[in-house]
């Protein structure tokens, strides 16, 4: 069933959506979407997990099991609703499964009895294969493979009648933009999958990607909708856009310095909310600087990061941004590894994060590496390749030797956070009483920061 429908379409720079126009807006299109599909089977929410709890995802999956399930507040009443049984598998691609604990902070109105967990080794199904020549062709010589169109097993064969992927569309090193077809290949995809799209846009180029709707990647997800979508339940996807308050905003609106606003939220089926989305984003999340950072200094809050893996965002999102020289501290006082996967961790172990011709030689004569082509991609984004110093300050989790022994310098956690108080620093350009200038970011994930010729504009 192919449909082409936005039902959510509002946003803004300035834009601050509160929690009550969030569930109105949402409950209404939800119930026209689900209208329009005249089967009233089951239905899988495919939410992002705790690695995105400021998505808002985990509300908007609140709402939806209210809506569905018939719940006290529900507005399409306990005849419609009791048709349909929900289940949730939150699209974990590679990251750990979630915790009870994790699960109650996240989805606390959602039943921890309707979770299940998606394993990207084992629990997958592959709907079709790109050919070679197109993978080529898209990522312009960049690899040379076929692309496997692999989803979670639930989602072709579980009987469900549609389909309800929520997330955030903010910049991302592998694909450009966020969200949309990712949150189906990659966070229900399998290991081949997400080795060879990951690694293609590492191969393409991070920096060509990054902020950008239509890249390489990008293109493959879209190819695989199109050619093999029609083996899927449809598709309704519902997108925010998140953004820090600025301080007189925060002042204004009542909340705590350095919170969060929706500034946008777009939902429907088919590609058209995700561009408006993504059109936002780069409005919003996207900070294009007329000079290049010394000195930049990033804050990991330990609940949400807890390895490099997800903390290496701290470098991806600033690389663009940093001066030749210059020197990225890492604040990471809930580091406990490097990968999300163990054997992926082994791996990060084993070769470090080194610069991309470095692991693409790596790659051609490890046969493990080559196995693992999605570690290898991370290792290429996680480098400064050679320009600038990172600098790592983590927790007690992990030492100074296992940080220098990936390819990093380590700092000392106290010593750095004494000096740089995140909860007096501001987001931006910052001085201190030394007079040293530096930039903070209190949170990689948000956004894309990138001196404008590096940016290309």
């Amino acid at each position: 069933m192919a449909m082409e429908k936005t039902f959510i379409a509002r946003g803004g720079v300035s834009l601050d959506l509160s929690d009550k126009e969030i569930d109105e807006l949402f409950s209404e299109a939800l119930s026209q979407a689900l209208a329009e599909i005249k089967d009233a089977g089951p239905v899988l929410i495919l939410p992002p997990d705790v690695t995105r709890f400021h998505s808002r995802g985990g509300y908007l999956t609140d709402i939806a099991y209210r809506e569905i399930s018939g719940g006290s507040n529900s507005r399409q009443g306990e005849t419609t609703a009791k048709s349909r049984a929900v289940t949730v598998l939150p699209a974990l691609g590679t990251h750990v499964p979630l915790t009870v604990a994790e699960i109650t902070r996240m989805f606390p109105n959602t039943p921890q009895s309707l979770f299940r967990n998606h394993d990207w080794r084992n629990d997958v199904v592959e709907l079709g294969r790109l050919e070679k020549e197109w993978v080529e062709k898209a990522t312009e010589g960049a690899v040379n493979y076929d692309w496997p169109v692999q989803v979670n097993k639930l989602l072709r064969d579980g009987g469900f009648s549609v389909l309800l992927s929520f997330g955030q569309v903010v910049p991302h090193e592998v694909i450009g933009m966020a969200n949309h077809a990712k949150n189906i290949f990659v966070g229900t995809g399998g290991k081949e999958a997400i080795d060879k799209s990951h690694f293609a846009g590492a191969a393409f180029g991070m920096e060509k990607m990054m902020g950008r709707v239509d890249t390489p990647v990008r293109a493959m997800f879209d190819e695989g909708i199109r050619r093999f979508g029609d083996k899927l339940p449809p598709v309704f996807y519902a997108l925010t856009v998140v953004g820090a308050r600025s301080e007189e905003e925060a002042a204004a609106a009542g909340k705590p310095r350095g919170s969060l606003a929706v500034r946008g939220l777009y939902a429907g089926f088919g590609r058209e909310c995700f561009e408006k989305a993504a059109a936002l984003a780069r409005q919003v999340n996207v900070d294009i600087m007329d000079e290049p950072i010394k000195k930049a200094v990033v804050y990991l809050e330990p609940e949400e990061f807890r390895t490099t893996w997800l903390g290496n965002k701290a470098i991806y999102r600033t690389r663009m941004a940093m001066a030749d020289g210059g020197e990225l501290v890492i604040l990471a006082p809930g580091l406990e590894r490097f990968g999300e996967d163990k054997g992926i961790d082994a791996l990060i172990r084993k070769h470090g994060y080194r610069p991309a011709k470095v692991i693409r030689e790596k790659a051609a004569s490890d046969a493990e590496l080559a196995g693992n082509l999605s570690a290898a991609a991370h290792l290429i984004h996680g480098s400064s390749e050679g320009r600038f110093t990172v600098r790592y300050c983590p927790g007690p989790g992990v030492s100074r030797a296992e940080i220098e022994s990936v390819g990093y310098e380590w700092g000392d956690l106290h010593t750095a956070q004494a000096r740089y108080d995140v909860e007096k620093l501001h987001l931006g350009w910052n001085t201190l009483a030394d007079g040293e200038r530096i930039f903070f970011v209190p949170n990689p994930a948000l956004g894309l920061w990138a001196e404008k010729k590096r940016f290309g504009v």
